[in-house]
């Protein structure tokens, strides 16, 4: 049975399948911020919207609300207060749970319809999200319009084609006859029901609040399962805003708001229980090692969608253009300052140098002209700034002043005077030199904008260290630079082991740590960085099981 809501979206729907399938370039989603797509107010309303939430209390009218919370520091300086519903976590799973039957008598189309139509209405809000992104992430203005907006909203609707696509191969009944010779047929009449394992919890990180959530919620809803979102203690105000939509659409389609909730919680110790709850039958992560695992071994009842920390590593080993790979490179280790699950944090040489279109480059030449490269793509303050954008907690502070003490530096961090936000913490990337046997300095995750220029002995050594690199630490994105054939199959073998994504001799307008949702997989799920990916069948099918009924029928 169809529904208004998907009869409205399903163009939209089945151009995204083919997307899907032929991973070409597609997105309904405009990622400009301009006037004539969202509107010519668009920006000074969303400005305005999240404004008038400073100071006040952001209603939400959930079930079990005890008290309200107000958690948030932005990195901009700006001061928000903004207070948050602190609902009784039983109360929320209570009230998920029964909205659930109605939602899954809605059926596959139903259910997808509503998504679609919650995703259209969240870009009507793009420019709301992007304010509320950049002023708790520290993000910048472009990358929180367009990875808090557009960019996240594509890979929510991955999700739910996804999900539609695993639905729709379900046939909803069926006559079943077995010939029995002279005797009549056995028949009988089959009805197939897809029913949702439960209530999912999507759990939040501080730095992409939408864009690592969206995959998670939108997978969980569109497969029949009520969502509670446990967002970030900094970077509420984003997730706060989504699940407001959301249950406005819910709410006019005539569905339970509860569907989706928002969960402050203050506490560790309530996040694992909230986690380890019997009726919590999914659990989407993205953040830290020490907590993913914990989810991984203790919330046995769910099942784990998470993305860790991981070393991303690139492999200099030659190039036919030095000047275009530095400014490539530059972008990459500059932007939001190196606070992307995808950024580059081992750059791999060979010690006697490489090859390059400008001759013999020595290894300290490439890392200093690196270094050199990063300082002139953030020598005008504004550019910096908006490529920058703030650092977005004090522990990452921590590390880029202590930086030093785990390599040789080659440029010093600085810290910068944003020119709109005066009390913003802005810092510059900090680029070091070391010797591959110094595993402990560049061998783990040290996030934000601190990366290692790893003198190792040569190009084969190069491709053996990144592949032992992701095999035992993970890594979501490797990079290659190389003018040789053989090297480039050598690398993709390695990487092929390993299970990493492999961009190869990046000197364009596309970076080794952007991801487009329906073509690029972000993660596999084949090394420890993340046990899944943003998006494939796998990350969407085992969130709901098929119920059969049946009973004889006469001919």
């Amino acid at each position: 049975m169809s529904h208004p809501l998907f009869e409205k979206h399903q163009a939209t729907l089945e151009q995204a399948l083919g997307a899907i399938r032929s991973r070409a370039y597609w997105t309904p989603f405009n990622e400009m911020p301009s006037p004539r797509v969202y509107g010519e107010t668009a920006d000074t309303d969303g400005k305005a919207a999240v404004e008038a939430c400073f100071g006040r209390e952001f209603a939400l009218n959930q079930p079990g609300q005890r008290g309200t919370a107000a958690t948030e520091t932005s990195p901009y300086g700006v001061a928000m207060n903004v207070s948050y519903p602190v609902c009784d976590t039983e109360a929320l799973i209570d009230a998920a749970q029964a909205a659930m039957p109605a939602w899954q008598k809605l059926g596959a189309a139903g259910r997808t319809g509503v998504c679609l139509e919650i995703l259209d209405r969240l870009n009507k809000h793009s420019f709301e999200i992007a304010h509320a992104v950049m002023l708790t992430t520290g993000q910048g203005w472009m990358m929180a319009f367009q990875a808090g907006g557009p960019h996240a909203q594509d890979r929510g609707l991955e999700a739910v084609a996804y999900a539609w696509d695993e639905q729709s191969r379900i046939t909803p009944e069926a006559r079943w006859e077995k010939p029995q010779g002279k005797n009549p047929p056995l028949v009988m009449k089959k009805h197939f029901e897809i029913v949702g394992r439960g209530v999912a919890l999507v759990i939040g990180c501080g730095t992409f609040p939408t864009w690592n959530t969206y995959p998670g919620v939108f997978a969980a809803l569109a497969t029949g399962n009520p969502v509670i979102i446990k967002a970030h203690s900094n970077a509420i105000l984003p997730a706060a805003i989504t699940v407001r939509i959301a249950r406005e659409v819910l709410t006019e389609a005539g569905l339970d708001a509860n569907l989706i909730s928002l969960a402050v919680v203050e506490k560790r110790a309530e996040t694992q229980a909230l986690a380890t709850h019997p009726a919590i039958k999914s659990i989407d992560f993205t953040g830290s090692n020490v907590f993913g695992q914990w989810l991984i071994d203790n919330a046995r009842q769910a099942n784990v969608y998470a993305e860790l920390a991981g070393v991303n590593n690139v492999v200099i080993e030659s190039t036919d253009n030095y000047k275009a790979m530095l400014r490539n490179m530059a972008f990459t280790l500059s932007l939001y300052s190196g606070q992307m699950c995808t950024t580059t944090q081992a750059i791999l040489v060979p010690a006697s140098g490489i090859e390059t279109d400008q001759g013999h480059k020595s290894f300290d030449d490439v890392a200093h002209d690196l270094g050199a490269a990063i300082a002139k793509f953030l020598g005008d303050i504004n550019v910096a700034t908006a490529v920058l954008g703030a650092i977005q907690s004090n522990a990452t502070v921590d590390r880029i002043n202590e930086a030093g003490a785990h390599g040789t530096i080659v440029l010093d961090s600085k810290k910068l005077v944003h020119p709109q936000f005066p009390d913003a913490t802005v810092y510059t990337p900090v680029l070091l030199t070391c010797d591959a046997a110094d595993e402990k300095s560049y061998m783990e995750e040290r996030f934000g904008p601190i990366s290692f220029v790893v003198k190792v002995a040569d190009g084969a050594a190069a491709i053996a260290l990144s592949e032992r690199i992701v095999k035992e630490h993970g890594a979501l994105t490797v990079g290659l630079y190389s003018t040789r054939q053989d090297v480039i199959d050598a690398m993709t073998d390695a990487t092929l082991r390993a299970g990493v994504a492999l961009s190869i001799n990046l000197t364009g307008g596309v970076f080794v740590n952007q991801s487009a949702a329906f073509s690029d997989y972000h993660g596999t799920g084949a090394n420890p960085s993340a046990n899944a990916s943003y998006s494939d069948a796998a990350f969407v099918a085992n969130r709901f099981r098929v119920i059969q009924r049946r009973y004889h029928v006469a001919e």
